[in-house]
């Protein structure tokens, strides 16, 4: 009678499912087994989901049974407790048991046989005190949700009062083949299961407690039915019908509820709760003995036992050890599998521990668990879609799976696939479905694990950046209050001074030269806000509340800033004293100067738009817009170049003109001295290279070349020092009278180079263009009918009328005064010996070229017919021909009469201008020899390392060792002549 007052639960269904062969009679043959100690116990500490715990103990350390060995390291985590007691033997990496097969950190304890518990403390008064102390008393304990996935159960517990809970239920269903743990348990501890039920129901406060477990455990069902009988209890039993997966949380929650939990939120989201047996029990143990969790029930099955059975085993104890007391045959074992043949993982060896999770252990035989058969392609039967008991589409999935198509997979919920097996069991493909679901998942959290890290790292950055930008304007607002108190002194200064004072010609190119630095000061600020601004509708349009209220300060701060400089420069502008009469012509030249420059700056404008346009108006010559364009440009350009023309002659008018004359020769003699310098700091650094390479190779001339950058060096410090003081440098030339027309003369001719240039440009690309239609096998006609011969001709009657011009205004009678003749041919001259160098640089790059490209050839292993063959051999003689007429030009130039102003210069600098080229000429053929030794101890090396290519490789190194011999008599030969100059001196 009391058994029909039994309360029973509703049963439903879900969709999909399979019924895979069960196997559990195998393992509950025997009675529950208890193997000896082992002769160490290995403890991972990631024994849950979540942050590893924290070791307490150190190693030598004693420890009882019980104790407390590591801490919980997080929100989500758990404690770890010795399973007996002994000595902490070791804290390192072990192989632990995991689908990677990695190891981890792990405790070892040795045992010391003694079962020694410390004193227990349960806890008598759970229900009078705050569920919150429960909680924390059993996450204390260690206790963990032990029905496979390991979440910590105090957290779990907290989740379930987001909302009211309807159902609380007890997984007890232990669908997958083999496993029989939660069978036995439920035989062997049903007053502990129900007693920690109960305890579990005060904790959630859930109107319903309903056990579900499958119809294939009749004797747990009679022992669950009796005790609870027994206590006239309200828990609810619910005998659901055997089918896969059963037992998954979601699958049990449909049975018994009727409700699904929707995709991507928890069971405690619809009011309902699980948990496994195993947990219930160990909540018992806990509050109720004061045994924290330290063992658990294990199934030990599989053909390669003798004797399969379930055992109550102690945490950490090696799979082996558990091998060994079931009798383990060797020979029939296939794979060894933790958990059932549908979601278990294969183990790569025996040594791993049992742990928190760890609820079967499964041996099998080839006969039993047999390889799989080879993946075909997908025949499209949907079995698949029928099977799976989460409603998915796994065909759809595989697809979006292989070709990595990650984000329509998770639109297809792949995160709701629980990986039961059910649709690869089924497959007639023998595709391994899951396994490629695994994948995917995995590349998908490591995606959002980027993606998350990415974030942090900017706004890292940008809160670097913030920082720095709000130093900057520290730093700027504290230079310009500098300012302004400079600036403030020098106008009291101005106060102060007597007014029948005359002003100094310094005066007003100080009040220009500060103007000028406010103006500067005024446009970086200018400059700076707008970016400031730009940054500022950034965060605006990313909603960064922090980064915006940040940059709107600096915004802010940035316009008071530009709005002080403006202040000064008006202040300024309005405090300036008006000049006297008298004074008039001296203050004119200035603004003169200044309207001057504009309008050059003006010509040069209009010029480069003018040139634009004259470019497209070539390609489309009958637009009528562009040619009306270029016509109202070149009036613009004519009217700015008689601006130009008007004010250069009041310029030279100025009477101030012979006062600036001398300024102008200085500041000329300051540009000298600055190229001057950068050449000898060039020169510096290209002897360190050098003498580096040399060092590397440890060639003989290390010392020369040391030599050389000591002298490199010291004149380059020479024309530092010079440079730090042109005054005492420059020469004191008498004032001459201006030079007529010397900007506009300038502005031409470097338009004329300009021009040339252009010309010569069109010459190689017209030349380019005809040759590469000759390679493409065009013939002449074809040629001649395309663009590019008249272009050539075009190019090259410009550039023949260009240089026509330049000789004639070359050859035109100097109109200038004796004094002003010699410095412009200094200038042509320069112009000129400027670039000759140019173009002997370009034929000595030209010549080192193709000696490279025919030495390249040669190391190919390419014959001498071959490399005529080729384009370099002409380019060489090309180079080199030309090489000769810039040097017999240069030697011609170089006798001629110098003119009276350089006659000075000339005959000082012709004494060191050899001895400098003789030098560098040296430090050349130095570098040379070092060359070629290394190359030939490279050629050494590669002879005894490819001896098939000892031919060509001795050819090479006879080869090199001519070009050795050339340069070190060419060497001696120059050091001779050096040493002869310098006797001579």
């Amino acid at each position: 009678m009391q058994a029909a007052k039994l309360p029973t639960a509703q049963v439903f269904s879900f969709h999909g499912g399979i019924h895979p062969p069960e196997n559990k009679t195998q393992s509950l043959q025997l009675p529950l087994g208890k193997p000896n100690l082992p002769n160490e116990l290995i403890l991972p500490l990631g024994q849950h989901i979540g942050q590893s715990s924290r070791p307490l103990v150190k190693v030598g350390d004693k420890v009882l049974k019980g104790e407390t060995i590591a801490i919980n390291n997080g929100f989500l985590s758990s404690f770890l407790h010795a399973p007996t007691s002994g000595t902490i033997a070791a804290i390192e990496e072990r192989l632990i048991a995991h689908p990677s097969g990695l190891s981890d950190l792990c405790i070892i304890l040795a045992p010391d046989g003694n079962e020694t518990w410390p004193p227990l403390e349960p806890l008598d008064n759970w229900q009078d005190i705050s569920k919150t102390d429960v909680l924390a008393y059993l996450s204390e304990m260690g206790i963990i949700g032990m029905g496979g996935a390991g979440f910590p159960t105090q957290v779990k517990l907290q989740g379930a009062h987001k909302n009211p809970l309807t159902h609380f239920i007890i997984n007890a269903a232990e669908c997958e083949p083999y496993i029989t743990a939660d069978d036995m348990l439920i035989r062997e501890k049903t007053l502990e299961l129900v007693l920690g039920i109960e305890i579990l129901q005060h904790l959630v406060e859930a109107d319903n407690v309903v056990i579900g477990i499958e119809d294939n455990k009749p004797t747990a069902i009679a022992a669950l039915k009796a005790i609870l009988s027994e206590r006239n209890s309200q828990i609810q039993i619910a005998v659901v019908p055997t089918k896969y997966p059963s037992g998954g949380e979601k699958q049990l929650i449909q049975l018994l509820t009727g409700k699904e939990v929707p995709s991507g939120q928890y069971p405690a989201d619809i009011g309902v709760l699980c948990q496994n047996v195993g947990t219930c029990v160990a909540v018992h143990d806990a509050i109720t003995l004061g045994k924290p969790l330290i063992s658990r029930f294990t199934t030990l099955t599989g053909d390669a036992l003798k004797t399969p059975q379930n055992v109550e085993v102690l945490f950490g104890t090696p799979v082996a050890h558990l091998l060994e007391y079931a009798n383990f045959e060797p020979k029939k074992l296939s794979r060894l599998i933790m958990g059932g043949p549908m979601m278990g993982y294969t183990l790569d060896s025996a040594d791993v521990p049992i742990v928190k999770t760890s609820n079967c252990i499964l041996a099998a035989s080839k006969k039993e668990l047999p390889a799989p058969a080879p993946e075909q392609a997908c025949i499209r039967c949907g079995m698949c879609e029928q099977a799976c008991p989460a409603s998915l589409l796994p065909q759809q999935l595989l697809w979006f799976s292989k070709s990595q198509e990650f984000e329509k997979a998770e639109h297809h919920n792949l995160f709701d696939c629980i990986e039961c097996g059910a649709c690869s069991y089924v497959c007639p493909s023998s595709i391994p479905l899951v396994q490629y679901y695994r994948h995917s998942k995995s590349s998908i959290r490591e995606a959002r694990e980027a993606n998350v890290k990415s974030d942090l790292a900017k706004q890292r950055f940008e809160a670097r950046k913030a920082r720095q930008d709000a130093e900057a304007a520290e730093k700027e607002a504290k230079r310009l209050a500098r300012q302004k108190a400079s600036s403030n002194k020098a106008t009291d200064k101005k106060k102060a001074a007597p007014e029948k004072a005359a002003p100094t010609a310094a005066a007003a190119p100080a009040t220009t030269d500060e103007s000028k630095k406010l103006k500067v000061d005024i446009a970086i600020g200018k400059s700076k806000l707008k970016k400031l601004q730009k940054q500022l509708l950034e965060a605006q349009e990313n909603e960064h509340v922090e980064e915006i209220n940040n940059l709107q300060l600096q915004v802010t701060d940035q316009e008071k800033a530009i709005a002080s400089l403006e202040e000064q420069l008006a202040q300024m502008t309005s405090a300036a004293p008006d000049a006297p009469a008298t004074n008039t012509a001296k203050a004119s030249p200035a603004p003169v100067s200044d309207e001057l420059k504009k309008a050059k700056v003006d010509v040069a404008l209009i010029g480069v738009k003018l040139k634009k346009l004259q470019k497209q108006l070539v390609e489309t010559p009958d637009d009528q817009e562009l040619k009306e364009k270029v016509s109202a440009f070149e009036a613009d350009l004519k009217a700015a170049q008689d601006k130009v023309s008007k004010l250069g002659e009041s310029t030279q008018a100025s009477t101030n003109t012979a006062a600036a004359e001398p300024k102008a020769a200085i500041s000329d003699e300051l540009k000298k001295l600055k190229i001057d310098a950068a050449i000898a700091k060039a020169a510096v650094k290209k002897v360190e290279k050098a003498l580096k390479k040399a060092e590397e190779i440890n060639a003989p001339e290390i010392e020369a070349i040391r030599q050389q950058l000591q002298e490199a060096q010291q004149r380059a410090d020479e024309l530092e020092k010079t440079l730090a003081n042109p005054e005492a440098a420059a020469p004191k030339a008498a004032p001459v009278k201006a030079e007529p027309e010397t900007n506009v003369d300038a502005d031409a001719a470097k338009k004329r180079k300009i021009d040339l240039a252009i010309a010569k440009a069109g010459i190689k690309k017209a030349e380019k263009n005809i040759q590469l239609l000759k390679e493409q096998g065009k013939d002449e006609a074809e040629i001649n009918a395309s663009e590019w011969p008249s272009k050539l001709k075009e190019a090259q009657d410009k550039l023949a009328a260009l240089e026509k011009e330049q000789a004639a205004e070359t050859t035109a009678p100097s109109v200038a005064t004796d004094t002003s003749a010699p410095i412009a041919t200094a200038y042509i001259d320069a112009d000129a010996a400027k670039k000759r160098k140019i173009d002997l640089a370009i034929a000595k790059a030209g010549i080192k070229k193709a000696e490279k490209n025919i030495q390249l050839l040669k190391d190919q292993g390419k014959d001498e017919s071959e490399i005529e063959a080729s384009e370099w051999p002409k380019k060489l003689i090309e180079a080199q021909q030309k090489l000769a007429a810039l040097e017999a030009e240069e030697s011609t130039s170089a006798t001629s009469v110098s003119t009276p102003v350089e006659k000075t210069a000339a005959n000082s600098e012709a004494k060191v201008e050899p001895e400098m080229d003789l030098a560098t000429q040296i430090k050349k053929e130095k570098i040379a020899v070092a060359l070629a030794k290394a190359q030939i101890n490279k050629l050494n090396k590669r002879l005894e390392s490819s001896p098939e290519e000892a031919d060509n490789i001795k050819q090479e190194i006879v080869a090199t060792e001519q070009r050795l011999q050339s340069a070190e008599t060419l060497l001696e030969k120059l050091i001779h002549s050096q040493t002869n100059m310098q006797e001579n001196r």
